[in-house]
């Protein structure tokens, strides 16, 4: 069965075990989600069933829309409610500050993913070797800020949502804004709202052609060339030029890459009926 959906992940639970929950109430084997959110996060995670799941890197999920929490005053080296160490009571502060903070953040930022995530180092996943105490360097990445809004303000709590890039970490900006306040804070919550286009619908079955980020093309050759995967001319494609497309007929999907020599099939004949 090939099926792509958004599915409501709660907090508490790890991606991976929300996912096997879902593949055992819709008995399928074979089943993947895009976007980990870590056990203390909620919110929207995309699912897919079958061949479904090979199409995650093509879908348009930009921006990742967040909504968090910070509790201002409080320090743990998660940089959420896992593993609190301190509270420290503090004045409030003027919103006024509060909001040229936020809006400093607009645009392009570059910053260290918490120690505390599924970042891989050497092949192991960060928040395994921060557990297990080792030491270990991160390497900073650039994350692009399309806004962030100042929701509620109740001292020491601050609501926030914000719109990221793809690979964003919020308990990193929570940090980046823990030192612009002078100031530890930790999220006392996280949720995902979306992921481009992407909302929780109550499981609603979606077209993945609706949101493919990738141009048509049009093969002018054979009609069973593709469907064969056969090997494929690029003067027999309507659209010539270099680039990647998606290639649709009533039943199949295939996505192409045109290059200067040849073109690479990336996927082929997956099924869409």
């Amino acid at each position: 069965m090939n099926k792509l959906f958004v599915a409501y992940k709660p907090k508490g639970l790890s991606s991976n075990y929300f996912l096997r929950k879902i593949k055992r109430r819709y008995e399928v084997k074979k089943a993947g989600f895009s976007g980990t959110l870590d056990p203390f996060a909620s919110g929207v995670l995309i699912v897919a069933f079958g061949q479904f799941t090979k199409l995650f890197r093509f879908l348009k999920k930009e921006p990742k829309r967040y909504r968090a929490t910070l509790w201002i005053g409080a320090y743990s080296p998660t940089l959420d409610t896992e593993k609190i160490e301190s509270v420290k009571t503090l004045a409030p502060f003027s919103k006024d500050s509060i909001n040229i903070i936020a809006k400093s953040f607009l645009g392009e930022i570059e910053y260290l993913p918490p120690k505390y995530s599924a970042k891989r180092v050497d092949g192991k996943r960060a928040y395994k070797l921060a557990r297990d105490g080792e030491e270990f360097e991160l390497k900073k990445i650039k994350s692009t800020i399309y806004d962030f809004k100042i929701l509620h303000y109740m001292h020491p709590f601050l609501t926030f949502e914000l719109g990221i890039s793809e690979g964003g970490y919020v308990r990193s900006i929570g940090s980046l804004f823990a030192e612009k306040l002078g100031f530890d804070v930790i999220l006392s919550s996280l949720e995902r709202l979306s992921e481009g286009d992407f909302v929780y619908n109550n499981e609603e079955v979606l077209n993945p052609l609706d949101y493919l980020k990738i141009e048509d093309n049009i093969y002018l050759g054979e009609n069973d060339d593709i469907e064969l995967g056969r090997k494929l001319d690029k003067n027999n494609f309507e659209r010539k030029e270099n680039g990647i497309y998606k290639l649709v007929d009533e039943k199949y999907l295939a996505i192409i890459e045109i290059g200067d020599d040849e073109v690479k099939y990336l996927l082929n004949k997956v099924k869409l009926c």
